[in-house]
């Protein structure tokens, strides 16, 4: 019987496929990323990611027989159990069983989970050491994701839902709110959100962004990064507010649930660590009970893209005892 050394971890995208094989040292030893369309359903999904696994296996020469499981990050709601993606807007798919699917291809367990709990495993595994208490990862990019762990364990809900923070109903001042002002959270401080909000103020206001925006370019992380740094009044003054809103939302939610870590990542919070965290932690302690928070620091994570690469560790860990 071959030896089981490896896991692969694919972290399943709209537009690209990230995939990984990581050894029992819990070394990344390959990475293929591939393109793919989520509007050609989820059977083109399917087959991007056995071909993304495929490149991995012909790369390494690992043959598929020493690999334990392969783990999949999904940007959306997921049942771990079953093995059903519950809901996937950014891969069109809804009540799909991907699980069913991949097993026709590979004889190995597949596990799944939503792609930020992935990234707080990683982040779990590797920059806490599985030493962790009661932490809330956050991810802010194109929307906003959340995972939540309690005593050390991966905190889920009763039907999975848990820590879709996006979708929290807040104001404009990121207090909880439900009236018709209201937005979900991710409406008002995403990376999307800022950068709409960026883009309709440029008609008003000078920006170095102008130039992207008038080219129909896609403004990225990036090119917030480059605005903060040539000290672009309009874009700072929209990533405060966004700041202000993560901040606040996030002192609430530790009001609650008395957490004493909190990590902020995503694209737009790693390009511009420096400028984001110092006020989203401003903003935090305005609004957390003083006494609970006090103890609390925010921080951002090293691990980028990686993050949920190496989570597909801490999800064989989990299933596969």
């Amino acid at each position: 019987m071959a030896v089981k050394n490896y896991v692969i971890t694919i972290d399943v995208g709209g537009t690209k496929i990230l995939s990984a094989l990581i050894d029992k040292n819990k070394q990344i030893v390959e990475r293929v990323k591939i393109p793919t369309d989520a509007s050609k359903g989820p059977g083109f999904i399917v087959e991007c990611i056995v071909d993304s696994i495929n490149q991995l296996l012909q790369k390494t020469g690992v043959n598929i027989k020493s690999v334990k499981a392969l783990s999949l990050g999904i940007p959306g709601t997921v049942n771990p159990e079953s093995g059903i993606i519950t809901d996937a807007p950014n891969l069109n798919i809804k009540n799909f069983n991907v699980k069913k699917e991949l097993q026709k291809n590979f004889d190995v367990p597949v596990l799944l989970d939503n792609d930020v709990n992935m990234a707080g495993l990683g982040i779990k595994i590797f920059e806490y050491n599985n030493k962790v208490n009661n932490m809330l990862v956050v991810f802010v990019g194109t929307g906003i994701g959340g995972a939540l762990f309690f005593n050390g364990k991966m905190y889920r809900g009763s039907t999975f839902f848990a820590g879709e923070i996006g979708h929290m109903k807040v104001n404009a001042k990121g207090y909880l709110a439900n009236d018709d002002d209201s937005l979900g959270f991710e409406n008002i401080a995403s990376r999307t959100a800022m950068v709409n909000t960026i883009i309709e103020k440029s008609k008003k206001h000078k920006t170095y962004l102008t130039k992207y925006i008038k080219k129909g370019e896609k403004i990225k992380s990036k090119h917030l990064a480059k605005a903060i740094k040539k000290d672009d009044k309009l874009v700072k003054e929209v990533i405060s507010e966004g700041c202000k809103v993560i901040g606040t939302l996030l002192g609430s939610i530790t009001t609650l649930l008395n957490l004493d870590t909190i990590v902020v990542g995503g694209g737009a919070v790693e390009a511009n660590e420096e400028f984001m965290l110092p006020k989203i932690q401003k903003a935090f302690d305005k609004a957390v009970i003083k006494e609970i928070g006090k103890s609390v620091k925010i921080t951002g994570t090293k691990l980028g893209d990686d993050a949920p690469l190496y989570g597909g560790l801490g999800l064989a860990e989990e299933f596969l005892k």
